[in-house]
């Protein structure tokens, strides 16, 4: 009984990035917010808890327990969210998954990475800031950029993305769920995931 609450501590931070509310659910930048909600989905749990500025949930994930969120700050203040969960369950960076939209990838393709830049993303930058290094795994689920290089790149990201693109991205989610869960298996070694997925 005295080690029950500790053992459901969550090891693992899970989260999908995107913009809260309805004008932005289906937008290429929402893709790690709907990622999330299928895996909650396929764990038959809701993300409707309500706190470190997200909707979230515990879910058991790769052998482990995980806090699986969405934050609710607007893309732009992600890291704000992160850092608050990550500190009230004492998780390390090195254990915080993000799963983000990437628009340098082809439509579709998933890439796992282990570190890195930014790359411009704003989520990103957010939670670098806020965690202090760019070292945490991540799953990239690439949009596609637009054909006509003329095309403002914010309308782009905050776009719904076409038939045949839903198509291809309805596997990529998939794909990053698989990546992920296959990354916390190996407790934040990415070179497994990486080999199968990128």
């Amino acid at each position: 009984m005295f080690f029950s609450k500790k053992s459901l501590a969550p090891t693992w931070i899970i989260a999908g990035l995107g913009n809260p509310g309805d004008k932005y659910a289906k937008t290429r930048h929402n893709m790690g917010f709907i990622t999330a909600d299928l895996l909650a989905e396929q764990k038959e749990v809701k993300l409707s808890k309500l706190s470190f500025k997200s909707a979230f949930n515990l879910i058991d994930f790769g052998g482990t327990r995980c806090i699986l969120m969405k934050p609710q700050t607007f893309m732009n203040l992600s890291g704000d969210a992160i850092r608050d969960a990550a500190q009230f369950y004492k998780i390390p960076a090195s254990h915080v998954l993000v799963i983000y939209d990437d628009v340098s990838l082809p439509v579709g393709k998933i890439r796992v990475r282990p570190s890195g830049s930014a790359g411009g993303h704003n989520g990103i930058k957010s939670i670098i800031a806020q965690l202090g290094t760019d070292v945490f795994p991540r799953v990239k689920i690439g949009t596609g950029s637009p054909a006509d290089p003329e095309h403002d790149m914010i309308s782009w990201v905050i776009g719904e993305p076409s038939q045949s693109e839903k198509k291809l991205l309805v596997d990529a989610f998939n794909q990053a769920i698989s990546a992920a869960e296959c990354i916390v298996e190996n407790d934040g070694d990415c070179q497994k995931a990486m080999n199968q997925f990128n």
